[in-house]
């Protein structure tokens, strides 16, 4: 079992002891494909799935689906955390036993989703009625201090629910001089590249547990293409995820580094627990294409 770096009221108190200093961030790993983030005092978690949920689920199955990672802290010790992004409705990705706990330790806590994910969300979240704002794939919203714009994510086919809106998302976030893009679970697809390089990307979050490409739901990156595609959007650091939790599926990251060596890009590999504080560094050869629109309500259909 992997123990993580922290845990805990060691995390804890690290998170909330992290300095409030607007010329940097402060990152931590989660697990799977969740990231901490904390910016200026605000607290902005990202798909997170802090409980065992998927392992009772599966239990008895033929998958089976086993940790092989220590739960970094409790959700329900998690004060200070003031926005969540769900990339999907996925299990690992959106946890109602996550969620809920968060919930009652951050009461005015908001929760952001793609917007064709919005009525199950509810459905699933019951009488607990959180915030919910949605974002559509070439939108955005702010909710200062916060931007979020939507990017089409690929899992393998781009989806949408029969008003146009995205049912999967990446998103690059926008605060204060940084960009950071979540790319949630995707394959590389041709609106990719160009959609992301609207901005000068500063940190790239990328799954890298894509080994066999079925063309069924789930297919994502690996981690050449996680690598490629830093380097391609010219991000100034890269971190991996979405391995180190369950015993199925877990790949190493020794193919994403190598290759990130080989290609010039910059990443981090974090443990479990483990923070990161960076500064606004950026390649001043990205951030050229076109904004994207405003979100305009979580009801607008984007029609194609």
């Amino acid at each position: 079992m992997i123990v993580p770096l922290q845990k805990d009221e060691d995390f804890v108190e690290d998170f909330h002891s992290a300095d409030k200093v607007t010329g940097a961030i402060h990152v931590w790993w989660m697990g799977q494909s969740g990231f901490l983030i904390k910016w200026n005092g605000f607290g902005l978690l990202i798909d997170p799935y802090l409980s065992d949920s998927i392992t009772r689920a599966n239990r008895g199955t033929d998958t089976p689906c086993n940790r092989v990672s220590e739960r970094v802290v409790d959700p329900l010790k998690l004060s200070g955390v003031d926005f969540v992004l769900c990339t999907s409705l996925r299990p690992d990705r959106f946890d109602t036993e996550t969620i809920l706990p968060l919930l009652a330790a951050n009461p005015n806590l908001k929760i952001i989703l793609p917007a064709g994910s919005k009525t199950k969300a509810i459905e699933a979240l019951g009488s607990a009625d959180p915030a919910i704002i949605t974002v559509n794939a070439g939108a955005h919203d702010t909710v200062p201090p916060f931007d979020f714009h939507g990017i089409d994510a690929a899992t393998p086919k781009i989806r949408r629910d029969e008003y146009g809106n995205s049912i999967d998302l990446g998103f690059v976030i926008i605060f204060g001089p940084f960009s950071v893009y979540v790319s949630g679970e995707t394959t590389w697809h041709t609106h990719l590249i160009k959609q992301i390089r609207r901005w000068p990307i500063n940190l790239a979050l990328l799954p890298i547990n894509g080994e066999e490409k079925t063309g069924e739901r789930g297919d994502t990156l690996n981690g050449f293409e996680a690598a490629a595609l830093a380097k391609s959007i010219s991000t100034n650091i890269v971190m991996p995820a979405h391995f180190d939790l369950f015993d199925t599926g877990n790949v190493s990251p020794e193919e994403f580094t190598s290759c990130c060596e080989r290609l010039g890009q910059r990443n981090r590999i974090l443990e479990l627990g483990q923070r990161m504080t960076m500064g606004p560094v950026t390649d001043p050869s990205s951030g050229k294409a076109p904004p994207s629109e405003p979100q305009r309500s979580s009801e607008w259909g984007l029609g194609y």
